[in-house]
């Protein structure tokens, strides 16, 4: 993956009885480390009192023994691991967003963005709204909390608020007694829920958060759907709060941010990598001696491409795990130094070898280019890279963090060019047509590599977009 930013994992827990909700909501974030390496977050509700730590950095990091000891039991949960696409790397734009107002608590998690954060910002601070934060989180804890002065009840300020919402948000709300979540219209981003043996429920972003708790799937929340978790062990669906809109998930879910032994909306994520693999193996074949991918979510892909091509599958780079992902580093040079970190090659599976290496996508192209080196370096004698997505031509405006056309290497150079750039022998991208077939859906959001966005968007929706209003 070429220094792309990932999504937000969010995680919410009901009990029958109080538990230790924090280390239990600690392995279910755990388990969405993937999903964002900024910052983490936990609130637990103890019969009406919210204790919640949230700071900068790895779950493990932020949520030490001494930490979670200090958590009280309780019967409700919520927690965040944060990627930002909107707002700084700050700690107040950490998750959980908690509120306190004259008519109850509120802790609030958030997986997406909203495509009319800068509008709706503006209209809450004309009528005196104060931000302390950058997060458009802040903006739908606002819109929920005004709605609560017009009703007695959560879910209806809830029902009241999230019409006003374009864009993706996938949402976890803790109150005093309930935990509620809503997914948006169109399902950019997944949800699910599961149930735990001894009572109660689980709430995720993803089904591998579930199984890190010992709660078993139950189903997803669907598009447009509100589920509200009650004290007596009730849960209330309602699918109509926010109307009727075409199903749109974002297929880079499938092709790099979940993971893989995770099933979103009844697809497994490793069996549409595959997929991808087999795609790329009948568009873009290869006279090649072995097929390796690039760790993580190219090995999937990989894997398909090796066997619908006939050719050996086998591992020819070794990923430090105890190092995270290079686009995470704020400057190109550390992103390059980075790939060195974290890549070893396998001289013995490439020395001498024609490979096709497969990765999941290109960016700005030059971690490919460093993996290719070295991969050269171990004695490669051809490199055919195959990427399991469509070239990226458009910004995100949907929690992907690509704000700006300026940096994609696609827009400004054809693939024979990008292919001479990162020093590939050939290069050869996913269809965008091929794109359903990955999850057996036209239900998908194409809109970085088609230009086809479900939602109006703004003209300005990049990540620094509050800051600059803030400090200009």
């Amino acid at each position: 993956m070429s220094n792309l930013h990932e999504e937000c994992g969010v995680f919410g827990i009901m009990t029958q009885q109080p538990e230790d909700l924090a280390h239990l909501t600690y392995c279910g974030l755990f388990a969405l480390q993937h999903r964002g390496q900024e910052g983490a977050g936990i609130s637990v509700n103890d019969d009406g009192v919210f204790y919640t730590h949230k700071d900068l950095g790895l779950v493990d990091h932020v949520f030490t023994p001494a930490v979670l000891g200090a958590f009280h039991r309780g019967k409700i949960a919520v927690g965040h691991t944060r990627y930002g696409t909107t707002g700084g790397n700050q700690r107040r734009n950490c998750q959980p967003m908690e509120v306190n107002h004259q008519k109850g608590k509120m802790a609030l998690v958030h997986n997406g963005n909203l495509s009319n954060a800068g509008r709706l910002r503006s209209v809450l601070e004309q009528r005196g709204a104060i931000f302390h934060s950058t997060s458009d989180t802040e903006i739908i804890a606002y819109l929920i909390t005004q709605a609560r002065l017009q009703t007695d009840s959560i879910e209806d300020a809830v029902r009241l608020a999230v019409p006003q919402l374009e864009g993706a948000f996938s949402l976890i709300l803790m109150s005093a007694q309930k935990l509620i979540a809503v997914r948006d219209p169109h399902g950019f981003r997944p949800l699910c829920i599961g149930k735990l043996p001894r009572g109660g429920f689980v709430l995720a972003s993803e089904s591998c958060a579930l199984t890190a708790v010992g709660a078993e799937f139950l189903r997803d929340v669907e598009a447009g759907e509100m589920i509200v978790l009650t004290p007596d062990g009730g849960m209330l669906s309602d699918r109509r709060y926010a109307g009727t809109a075409p199903k749109r998930t974002c297929i880079f879910e499938y092709i790099y941010f979940a993971r893989p032994d995770s099933v979103l909306d009844g697809v497994s994520v490793h069996a549409a990598r595959k997929k991808a693999g087999a795609l790329l193996a009948e568009t873009h074949p290869a006279d090649a001696d072995v097929v390796i991918g690039v760790p993580d979510s190219g090995l999937d892909a990989a894997l398909g491409f090796a066997e619908r091509a006939g050719i050996p599958y086998g591992i020819g780079l070794i990923k430090n795990k105890y190092i995270g992902r290079t686009f995470i580093a704020p400057s190109q040079t550390e992103r390059d130094s980075g790939v060195q970190l974290k890549l070893s090659p396998i001289r013995e599976t490439v020395a001498g070898k024609r490979i096709v290496l497969i990765d999941d996508s290109i960016v700005r192209g030059t971690t490919s280019r460093r993996i290719v080196n070295l991969l050269r370096n171990a004695g490669a004698k051809e490199i055919h890279m195959r990427i399991s997505a469509p070239p990226f031509l458009h910004p995100c405006y949907y929690g992907t963090d690509i704000d700006s056309e300026e940096n994609l290497i696609a827009c400004h150079h054809s693939i024979a060019e990008i292919a001479e750039i990162i020093g590939a022998d050939s290069l050869g991208f996913l269809p965008a047509e091929a794109l359903p077939q990955l999850c057996g859906s036209d239900g998908i959001c194409t809109a970085c590599f088609t230009g086809d966005y479900p939602t109006a968007v703004e003209q300005d929706e990049s990540r620094e977009r509050f800051e600059r209003k803030i400090h200009g």
